[in-house]
């Protein structure tokens, strides 16, 4: 059984922007968050030792979620264009390492993940500083995420992300349709709260099956969730990623990554990343050292 890493583009991309220090290319353009990016990716290699790699991207059309609820994000400021500039340069980056790259118009990166990650045959990881993602997270599936900026990373198993959202990965939407998500923008369930949600969810499991069992629940409770039913069921559905994106995947194409092509030290030379160069060829070499070894 191999290992597969997918890697949520947009995600790292905005991380990597706030956490490094302004960088520019030669030609003056932003390109600090592609060589945070880029710096991620490599350890990524070093820390998981992949065999198949795919990257997720979100598109720029609004999604399903946005047509369902026109309040979904539509707090969020948009992106700076510092930051927005330097998609396309992370995408070259990717086509230059030979790593496939997916999107879908009309769906998030997080839901491009989940359909990759549900039809893998193996074993998989996720890299991605976005935590609703902790919901893919099964005897498959695990999340390697950020930490501290891009430097600490950890690694999420079904344990450890019910230590952190308080039920299992497949509960985190029936949660969050209860008590909102804040940077979704979306409230959830009035009155309700994270406290009371963990609860209903230990004894329940799913937004169903609470609603199946209204009469049992104390009655201050109950009119709460029986006023805030279609509320829930929507908020539901904004929360739950979505994992038959159609969408044609090529697995054997991922197994076709490399690091150090000379493509990948062409676009170095136009970025001007020379410490980035030599760390490339480092890893590069690793890689194939470890890919001799596992011959014999």
């Amino acid at each position: 059984m191999g290992k597969l890493v997918i890697i949520d583009g947009n995600a790292i991309l905005h991380r990597a922007f706030h956490a490094m220090p302004p960088l520019t290319t030669r030609s003056g353009e932003p390109i600090n968050a592609v060589y945070g990016l880029i710096s991620m990716f490599l350890r990524v290699i070093q820390d998981l030792n992949p065999d198949s790699i795919v990257i997720a991207f979100d598109e720029k059309e609004k999604t399903f979620r946005h047509k369902e609820f026109e309040k979904y994000q539509s707090q969020r400021p948009p992106t700076a264009d510092e930051l927005s500039s330097q998609f396309g340069k992370a995408r070259d980056f990717f086509k230059a390492a030979h790593v496939p790259i997916y999107s879908k118009p009309g769906f998030e990166a997080d839901d491009v993940i989940g359909t990759i990650a549900e039809k893998a045959k193996d074993e998989v990881i996720i890299v991605t500083g976005d935590r609703d993602i902790l919901q893919l997270i099964n005897d498959k599936v695990k999340l390697y995420m950020p930490v501290v900026g891009l430097s600490n990373a950890k690694l999420y198993d079904a344990a450890a992300a019910k230590e952190r959202m308080g039920v299992p990965p497949e509960e985190i939407p029936d949660l969050k349709a209860l008590v909102g998500d804040p940077s979704d923008n979306y409230p959830g369930v009035s009155g309700i709260g994270p406290k009371t949600a963990e609860k209903l969810l230990a004894k329940y499991s799913s937004i169903d099956n609470i609603y199946t069992h209204l009469s049992d629940i104390e009655p201050k409770t109950r009119k709460k969730l029986v006023s805030g039913k279609s509320d829930a069921r929507l908020f539901h559905r904004l929360a739950t990623i979505v994992k038959n994106v159609p969408i044609k995947i090529d697995f054997p194409q991922m197994e076709g990554w490399k690091i150090d092509s000379p493509e990948v030290f062409e676009l170095f030379e136009n970025f001007g990343f020379k410490t980035l160069t030599d760390r490339v060829k480092k890893v590069g070499k690793q890689v194939d050292e470890s890919k001799q070894s596992t011959l014999f």
